[in-house]
């Protein structure tokens, strides 16, 4: 990152027309007194001073791939490569190096924002507590600990850590950094729409993950006034979309549960202070399925060489999907790549199931020696690779001469498995696909 950040003319209008009553981004300024204050240019600009020699540099780059799949040029901003694999170390840097010399700090998390404050609470002189729940992958607790800060674990959620948490900041004068509901944080993770700015003057959409909001709001802090031509749009999980549940009611709504394999973005409810910001600045918000956030993760390892968490394929997977309007360049913004390696194995999985890339059927049989002969020979013929199968002669809905056989094939797409099941069934199987 570059020692200075050119402040441009005045911000021209942004555009109109934005989605479900959503209000256009407006050039710097603060709202009335009735509301949150949003943060500036200028403090995400002093954010990045600050911040300037902390962090690793992770410059834009395109993908020729992703672009041709997408009919459209897809700009990737490699986030996951950044200190502590994830955004999160540049608002907790920015927040917790203002603080007086000798003051601890406290924060609840169940990866990435844990492993930002730890950082740099090191990196500044400071003591560091961080709350985890039970169900947080030992792995991120223990990089959370190789980092500097003693880690109390307990809990069954993040809400359950951050009550925790605020009672050790009262109990022991300690910090709370709060991983979204705080300007300093907000602004600190506006450093990457500095680096946008600089990194793609090309694009037209510029496309960011919504869990809290916080990164969402300090990016289009940062276009609004450096870039107000570009639209930011943001992406949560169909299952966690609170963001989106709060806009259409007005107010703060909490979501009494969350289904979503993006735990990185999988929070009950955003706060004031970023639901004002993304009323004010962001153009769109969009939701993207499991199924979707898992294509986007396979095809990032298969063909960008990338290791990013479902919350960090989320931006991608909207882009993929078609539900970012408009044709020109767009940036995705790949915000984490901590990933749990069990939880890895299990998502690529099931991404490839999502990509039509393998099937599953259940063949019903007369039970006689060279069944299972004759329709392996025939899956042969077809020319499919057969990964694994399932010999069953006892079920509820067999009859005493039947035997079931489970087979999972290797195809190449969803239009293929439907294929080999046309295919086999005019061979006279009976055919179920599993899911």
């Amino acid at each position: 990152m570059r020692a200075r950040y050119r402040t441009p003319p005045a911000a021209r209008p942004g555009p109109s027309g934005y989605r479900r009553g959503m209000r256009s981004r407006a050039p710097e300024h603060r709202p009335a007194a009735s509301g949150p204050t949003l943060i500036t240019l200028q403090d995400v600009q002093e954010a990045g001073r600050r911040v300037e020699g902390v962090l690793r540099r992770t410059p834009v780059d395109h993908s020729d791939t992703l672009s041709r799949l997408a009919r459209r040029p897809i700009l990737l901003k490699p986030e996951h490569l950044q200190r502590t694999g994830s955004f999160k170390i540049r608002g907790a840097y920015n927040r917790i190096s203002r603080l007086d010399p000798g003051v601890a700090v406290v924060a609840a998390s169940a990866g990435n924002h844990a492993q930002g404050v730890a950082l740099a609470a090191t990196l500044t002189g400071h003591r560091a507590t961080i709350f985890m729940p039970a169900s947080a992958p030992l792995p991120k607790i223990e990089a959370t600990r190789s980092y500097g800060a003693e880690i109390v674990v307990g809990g069954d959620a993040v809400d359950d850590c951050i009550a925790g948490a605020q009672r050790f900041a009262a109990e022991h004068g300690a910090v709370f950094v709060p991983p979204f509901d705080d300007p300093l944080v907000i602004a600190g993770q506006g450093t990457v729409g500095l680096e946008l700015a600089q990194e793609a003057p090309e694009a037209e959409t510029v496309v960011v993950s919504v869990g809290g909001g916080g990164l969402v709001a300090g990016i289009a802090t940062a276009l609004a006034g450096l870039r107000p031509e570009v639209r930011v749009v943001g992406v949560e999980a169909a299952g966690a979309a609170s963001m989106r549940a709060s806009l259409d009611a007005d107010r703060c709504v909490r979501l009494e549960r969350l289904a979503t394999m993006a735990d990185g973005i999988a929070l009950k409810s955003p706060c004031p202070l970023t639901l004002a910001h993304v009323k004010a600045r962001v153009a769109e918000l969009v939701t993207v399925t499991d199924e979707e956030i898992s294509q986007a993760l396979l095809l990032l390892l298969e063909r960008a060489k990338a290791v990013v968490e479902p919350s960090g394929a989320a931006a991608l997977a909207a882009v993929l999907s078609g539900k970012v309007p408009g044709s020109g360049p767009v940036v995705a913004v790949l915000s984490g790549g901590n990933v749990d390696p069990l939880l890895l194995i299990k998502l690529i999985d099931h991404g490839l199931s999502a990509a039509g890339r393998y099937v599953v059927l259940r063949v019903i049989v007369d039970d006689h020696p060279g069944s299972l002969a004759t329709l392996t020979a025939e899956i042969a013929r077809l020319g499919l690779n057969v990964l694994q199968v399932e010999h069953h002669r006892s079920g509820l809905d067999l009859g005493v001469a039947e035997v079931e056989i489970r087979l999972t094939l290797e195809t190449r797409n969803t239009l293929h498995r439907e294929e080999i099941v046309a295919d086999l069934e005019k061979l006279g199987y009976h055919i179920e696909p599993l899911t």
